[in-house]
């Protein structure tokens, strides 16, 4: 196998427990501009939740964005996100 394209395969930044964390985390990532996709187990999508491991959910992006994404994920658990309309006096 050439390593033409390594680059590309999808690394795991993010390990979500649940459907709805899964979900909120690729969107995240995706309106950041990085491309993620979801990997699990398919009892994740009649629990949406897990239990032991069971349904675990992996989000995955292309290795040469992998740093960038898991930059980005620590940002958002460190709380440094914030909507920008709640910064403009000109809505409400």
């Amino acid at each position: 196998m050439s390593g033409g394209d390594d680059h590309r395969e999808p690394v795991t930044v993010w390990e979500a427990q649940g459907e709805v964390e899964a979900q909120t985390i690729r969107a995240f990532l995706e309106g950041q501009g990085i491309p993620a996709a979801i990997r699990g187990e398919a009892l994740r999508t009649v629990y949406g939740l897990t239990m032991d491991g069971l349904g675990k959910v992996e989000i995955q992006v292309p290795a040469d964005l992998a740093d960038e994404a898991r930059e980005l994920l620590r940002r958002m658990e460190a709380g440094e996100f914030t909507l920008a309309d709640d910064e403009d006096p000109d809505l409400g």
